[in-house]
């Protein structure tokens, strides 16, 4: 492997890592709250055409479209679509006491399905594939930090060859760690995951904190898709539903981090690694596997090296369930209804 071919390789997983870090952070913050949101890739696509709709006509409309104005509106959009989905979750889980699993398999394929109609009708508008053109928005995502200097060479290019918003969330997790362990707030939310009827006995409005923990998590996880489509494919739609297998590989990342943000920042990054391993593996070891295995074709070989970063997914859930100590598992309630009257 060439010394650029491993940049490059970097540069795709820190991207795509970026991704999964939203998501997870947002579903780390539901779950701590005992709200498990298996809703969160859906609520992903819904951030992504949200923010790429808000672009699109407000680039359609503006002869000269404002950097910061196209900044606002897409974050916008998509934080308002994105909460509003997982208000729609809270609703059905919390107030109506649906079932989690149920309610969230059921919001990520109403969210996949909204978000990939919207897509086909935008890219229609547009005149045709690949003819959105939100250039502007895009740009102004992909913008790097304004210090940044070409006189750094590869350290440039290894750390800071990204957007603004990758470093966002790297503050995002990191506060959130400290709000779980160290506000009043945070300690309350825990208690609510914990044992919600302890929490409502000692005065902690139990509904409220789990409403706000949906809501906030999902405008979290939501910016997740906006990332993906403003800076990954820059600024249109794809049907590929690349945004729901990163959300997926988010959802798993909670569990991998034993649902410590501050893990995220790192055990993204190595799913991102995984998810693109299959472009940059030595053509030594392509070619030493093809001979084990018996494979005539490398597309076949391919398909085996993008099963990586779902075997690690479950090499880890596997690895997570044998930990015993109780400050690596999940909030007791995680899933379970509170009924109040049962207390």
């Amino acid at each position: 492997m060439t010394g650029q071919s491993l940049i490059a390789w970097i540069n795709a997983a820190v991207t795509f890592g970026t991704v999964i870090m939203f998501g997870c952070v947002g579903e780390t913050l539901n779950e701590k709250a005992g709200g498990l949101n298996l809703g969160t890739p859906g609520i992903m696509m819904l951030g992504g055409i949200a923010s790429l709709a808000g672009a699109f006509f407000y680039e359609s409309a503006a002869a000269n479209p404002n950097p910061v104005l196209c900044v606002i509106i897409s974050l916008a959009c998509c934080i308002i679509v994105s909460s509003l989905a997982g208000l729609l979750y809270g609703f059905l889980t919390i107030t109506l006491r649906a079932n989690q699993n149920v309610t969230g398999l059921t919001l990520t394929m109403f969210g996949t399905g909204v978000a990939n109609f919207f897509g086909g009708s935008l890219i229609k508008l547009s005149g045709g594939v690949g003819q959105i053109n939100v250039a502007a928005t895009s740009r102004a995502f992909k913008t790097m930090l304004p210090f940044v200097s070409s006189k750094l060479g590869i350290v440039s290019q290894l750390l800071f060859h990204y957007g603004w918003l990758t470093y966002v969330v790297l503050i995002v997790a990191f506060l959130m760690q400290y709000f779980f362990n160290k506000t009043r707030t945070g300690l309350n939310l825990r208690a609510v995951g914990e044992n919600p009827a302890t929490a409502d006995a000692a005065g902690i409005d139990v509904t409220r904190y789990k409403y706000l923990a949906s809501c906030i998590g999902a405008a979290i996880a939501g910016i997740g898709g906006l990332y993906y489509v403003m800076d990954y494919v820059k600024g249109t739609w794809a049907n590929d539903s690349g945004i729901e297998a990163l959300g997926w590989l988010a959802v798993a990342l909670v569990i991998f981090t034993s649902w410590k943000p501050k893990n995220a920042t790192w055990g993204a990054y190595l799913f991102g690694f995984c998810y693109w391993i299959f472009l940059y593996v030595p053509t030594g070891i392509s070619s030493f596997l093809m001979k084990l295995f018996k494979v005539t074709k490398s597309t076949y070989l391919q398909n085996l090296y993008k099963m990586i970063p779902y075997l690690v997914t479950i090499i880890v859930l596997i690895m997570v369930s044998s930990r015993k100590k109780r400050e690596n598992q999940a909030p007791a309630s995680l899933g379970v209804s509170y009924f109040r009257e049962e207390r």
